[in-house]
């Protein structure tokens, strides 16, 4: 009879927040945005917006959301919900089974 409390799986994240995926993603994100401000010259605002465009997308991947873990969880399962629809079978109390002989 051990009682689990509610947040035990933030002992397994790092800084209470983060699994190693969405790190790993969030620097891809920000290695990416560096070597692009390194070689292209920012003429225009299009320019530094594309420039950015990868840490902000990484960003709001693995920014935490309400009811799930982040945002590419709630996508993870919105995808999953949406490819692989699982029939449940209802049986409840109001089934009749047929008596066995």
């Amino acid at each position: 009879m051990y009682l689990i409390p509610a947040n035990s799986k933030k002992g397994k994240l790092i800084f209470n927040i983060f699994r190693v995926i969405d790190l790993i993603i969030f620097l891809i994100g920000i290695m990416i945005t560096v070597i692009l401000l390194i070689t292209i010259k920012a003429d225009s605002l299009t320019l530094i917006v594309i420039k950015l465009a990868p840490v902000i997308i990484c960003s709001m991947l693995v920014m935490p959301v309400p009811n799930y873990h982040n945002v590419l969880m709630f996508l993870q399962d919105l995808i999953e919900f949406y490819s692989n629809r699982r029939i449940y079978i209802w049986k409840g109390w109001c089934v009749m089974n047929e008596p066995e002989d």
